[in-house]
Order: C-alpha cells, then structure tokens, then sequence
C-alpha cells in the first residue's frame, strides 16, 4: 500500500490515547502520514491542577508527547476553549466565550478543512454522532468533521467509537454483584458509543498495545484528580498481557457501506 495521509480530529488532549492510539500507531509504522488534531487545550478537565491556562498548556505539552511516541507528522490545535461539562454530564453554564460547543460549525469546519486540504488528505477520524459518551465538545467534533471533510473533499471519514455490546453486557453483570455510585447510571451506556452490528472497522493493534500506553501515560495530569479512581489510571494499572488483550482492538464506523462490512484497516476497501 502506497503512504498516504490519515488526520485523527480529537476534541481533547488525551482522547487519542483512548480511542485511536494503536490506529495511529499501526499507520505510522506503515509508513504512512499521520496528523493529530484537537479542538482544544483541555484546560477544563478534572486534574489536580487548577482549570485555566496552566492546565491547558500542560495539557499540550502532554499531546505533544503522546503524538511522538504514536509517530504523529505534525500536530496542531484549532485554539477553540473546552466547553466542560455540567454536573449532570451535559453542556456547561459557566463554559468559557470561546467554548468550542458554542462555535460557529461552518466557521470551525473551514478550520479543520484547511488542514485536511494542506496534507491533502486521504482519511480523517472523528467521533460518532453521539459523541461516544456524549461529552458536548465530542458532538461537536462528529459535526464539525464531517463537514471539513465535504469542504475539503477527504474521501474517507472514518467515526471512532466503542462497540457498546460488550461494555453493556458487562454492566450489567457488575450490577448484580455491585452498587454504582448515585451519579454514575449503567443505563446511560445503552445509548453511548456504537452496536456491534454497526461497527464497519476492528481495528487489530496489539501490536501496538506498547504505543498506546506510552500515549495514555503521556497524559499524567489526567491519570489524578477528584474523588474516585480515573479513568486513565485505572487503565494504566491493567498487566501487560492483559492489556493488550482488553484495549487490543480499535473500533470504527464508515457510513454508507453495505450492511454487515467488517473491515480491518481505516484504509481497506468493501
């Protein structure tokens, strides 16, 4: 296969660690071109550090480490603010003027398709319409991609996501055997991310399984912060083998492929 460009368009620092990072890896190692692209500076996000600017330029710092271990080309950031999110998990009160939720589509989209068009590129990942969890500024990334990608003509888009089967199957035994926190609601996974039957690329990166937690371990501020266990942390306390065993697969939907195409590389043909 022939090098081509591939740009991967994140709403936050560490989001490429946990969705596309052996993706990014695998390409890279390929020998192909790989661009990595946030909306924001996260400068909003739980950490021990105070939201603010510190926070968005150690934040950078860490994106800018994550992307050399994956092999990233370049990397850049639109400069838009972090919405943040409610206490109910929705959109912000109090997010910033700038805030990336509230930005003009069309205005942002144009942003992002400037680059698509200067890398003249061949692929661009976004998120999936629900925004994987639902986070705002990743509803926005789904909007804002998809149209960069008609303005600049990329020939592929490709929505990162999760196959939400497995992860609501295993909710749902946990429930049996452990009482969730009041703020935390099972049922909200029904919805989130993506069914399998919907998923057009599995993505194979345990070879990569070594990139990918050097990328979340980049990102250090996000591994503390608030009362409970973060996510980052958690993960980053799983063994090896079994690591590459849980986060060995990478998930992808292509819209307007035929029903049932499963695919195993962001650059595979039906």
């Amino acid at each position: 296969m022939p090098p081509r460009t591939a740009v991967f368009f994140h709403a936050h620092p560490d989001d490429e660690a946990l969705l596309t990072a052996g993706t990014m890896a695998m390409l890279a190692a390929e020998g192909h071109r790989v661009v990595l692209v946030v909306a924001t500076a996260g400068e909003r996000g739980l950490s021990d550090l105070e939201p603010g600017d510190e926070l968005g330029m150690t934040r950078l710092k860490e994106l800018y480490e994550s992307a050399a271990v994956l092999g990233c080309a370049r990397v850049e950031c639109l400069g838009y603010g972090d919405s943040g999110l409610s206490p109910s998990g929705g959109i912000a009160a109090d997010r910033p003027d700038n805030a990336f939720i509230d930005a003009d589509s069309e205005e942002a989209a144009e942003k992002l398709a400037a680059i698509l068009r200067e890398e003249r590129a061949d692929l661009v990942a976004i998120y999936d319409p629900a925004g994987g969890y639902g986070h705002p500024d990743h509803v926005q990334v789904h909007r804002v991609g998809r149209r960069a990608a008609e303005l600049a003509g990329t020939p592929i888009v490709l929505e990162a996501t999760v196959n939400r089967d497995p992860l609501v199957k295993l909710l749902r035994m946990a429930g049996k055997v452990y009482r969730f926190p009041p703020e935390f609601d099972p049922r909200t996974f029904e919805s989130a991310y993506t069914a399998g039957a919907d998923i057009t690329h599995r993505v194979n990166v345990r070879r990569y399984a070594k990139q990918k937690r050097a990328s979340m371990a980049a990102h250090a501020s996000q591994a503390s912060g608030g009362e409970s266990d973060r996510t980052l942390a958690v993960m980053l306390k799983v063994p090896g083998p079994l690591y590459r065993q849980v986060f060995g697969t990478e998930w992808f939907v292509r819209r307007g492929l035929p029903p049932g195409t499963r695919l195993k590389h962001p650059f595979d043909e039906p």
